[in-house]
Order: structure tokens, then sequence, then C-alpha cells
């Protein structure tokens, strides 16, 4: 019965006993399904976090609300290097990004396009800039970041909005 439900249903559900680990040599094949992400990634995802508050709420408070988003996560600190690196790039340079990404998004103005879409592909012209990752790798966490905290079609948009900006800036 709906009346019956509750929200804490949701939260306070049912509990699953962990599973107690396997002793003994593992497989190279269920080393492989069990994924662990690499902290640049896990970086990428916070400086994301951190952009679309931002976003929502004052973009030229980006750093003071970035500090407030990775305090309120407890984002640790290899992370959060990572994450400060790249927002801090786009608090200095983050005109000049977004004139770029202009250019190449011209049936789209930056400001009517998703949050989550405008804060993905602020966060990989900023990273392309800085030229410390492969161009390949940039593309790929922006297309993955897109479709986790969008949609499949945000992905694709990001994934032909960057070709083209990576193009344009001769990286391709």
């Amino acid at each position: 019965m709906a009346s019956d439900l509750r929200d804490e249903t949701f939260w306070d559900g049912p509990t699953q006993e962990p599973v107690a680990p396997r002793v003994g040599r593992s497989s190279r094949a269920a080393r492989a399904g069990s994924k662990v992400e690499r902290v640049e990634t896990r970086g990428r995802a916070r400086a994301l976090q951190a952009l679309y508050a931002a976003d929502l709420r004052d973009i030229t408070q980006l750093r003071k609300i970035a500090l407030n988003v990775f305090d309120d996560l407890a984002v640790d600190r290899g992370e959060r290097e990572v994450a400060s690196r790249l927002i801090g790039t786009i608090v200095e340079r983050g005109a000049e990004l977004d004139a770029e990404l202009a250019e190449v998004t011209a049936n789209w103005r930056l400001e009517r396009l998703g949050a989550i879409e405008r804060s993905v592909l602020r966060l990989a012209a900023a990273e392309l800039s800085r030229a410390e990752t492969p161009v390949k790798v940039v593309l790929h966490e922006a297309v993955h970041l897109a479709e986790r905290y969008g949609t499949t079609r945000s992905a694709r948009f990001v994934n032909g909005v960057l070709d083209a900006y990576a193009r344009r800036l001769g990286l391709l």
C-alpha cells in the first residue's frame, strides 16, 4: 500500500551481510572485474561536483564553493589535489576557456547548455589547457563523466564538442 511506504524504508531497508573475501589466488579476470578507479578519475569527478555546485550557485565563487564541497564530502588528499589543480585552472582562465568552447558550440550558447554538460566541457577544457594528460584520456574521461552524471545524449554531445575543440587547438 502506498500510504505504508516511508522514505525511511529506502534508506533503512534490509541490509545484506558483507561477503567474506575469498582466500587464495585470484584470477586476472577477477582482478580486472573489480575495477578500482584511479585517483585522477575520482579527482575529476570531485572537480565536476564542485563546478556543478558553483554553476548552480555563483560561478564567481568557484574556489570557495569547491573547498566547501570537498570538506562536506570529506574528499581525500589525492583527489583534492587533482580536483584543486583543475578548479584553479578554471578560476584563472575560465573566461578564456568559455570563449574557446563557445567557438566550437556555434549552434549552442554555453549558458543554454545543461549544467552537467557545461561543467564537463569546462573541466575538460581546463585539463587540456594544462597539457599534463594525454588528449585521448581527457576526452574519454569527460565522456565518461557526462554519461555517469548526465545521460547518453550528454555523453555524445560532450564527445562531439570536445573532439571539435581538440582539433581546433591542434591536439588531434
